[in-house]
């Protein structure tokens, strides 16, 4: 049987709970209700197992607050003996426009101190990321608050919308692979129109 290990990345307590930069959480959270499963406390994470189309996700929020996601992350791939291409990092981003998503099965932490983590733990910056693009609609100087924030009521429909699709992204990628899964992913432009 497949195993994956799919990552959530966030800060843990309530005034963390949905903002942008917890936007990794609301998606392993998504992924993990839509298939019936449920969160335990466990070794540095919550932790929740999911099974489908004779798959296993074992899925993490890390408890470690953000900046120690890689203690997380390594812990639960070696415990689980997941390999480094089957796992998926899930991660708010600035740089992506708040309609897109990008999936790449490597690249550098773009200054995000949860993936510089991991990727000091690790000791490569080659592990799949699914980078949920959150805007940079904030002035000068309050990149930290922007990201602390909650989304804005315009924007939840949107949000709701990728996160959703998240989850098939997910399932996608274990079916189909994580190449043939970037190329539906990384052109698609969300809206409410659709």
């Amino acid at each position: 049987m497949q195993k994956y290990l799919i990552v959530g990345l966030g800060n843990i307590g309530k005034e963390y709970e949905h903002t942008r930069h917890n936007i990794g959480f609301d998606v392993v959270s998504a992924f993990v209700l839509k298939n019936n499963g449920f969160f335990q406390t466990s070794r540095l994470a919550e932790r929740a197992e999911v099974k489908w189309k004779g798959r296993t996700f074992i899925c993490i929020k890390p408890t470690t607050y953000m900046n120690l996601s890689g203690r997380a992350f390594k812990y639960w791939m070696d415990a689980e003996k997941v390999s480094l291409e089957n796992t998926l990092t899930v991660v708010d981003d600035l740089a992506i426009p708040i309609e897109s998503l990008r999936l790449r099965p490597g690249g550098s932490d773009g200054g995000h101190n949860g993936l510089k983590d991991i990727q000091q733990i690790l000791g490569t910056d080659k592990y799949p990321k699914l980078r949920f693009g959150i805007g940079n609609n904030y002035p000068k100087g309050m990149q930290v608050d922007f990201v602390l924030m909650k989304w804005l009521p315009e924007e939840k429909p949107l949000i709701w919308k990728k996160i959703e699709y998240c989850s098939e992204v997910i399932e996608n990628i274990s079916t189909i692979g994580l190449e043939k899964t970037m190329n539906i992913v990384n052109g698609k432009k969300f809206s409410l129109e659709e």
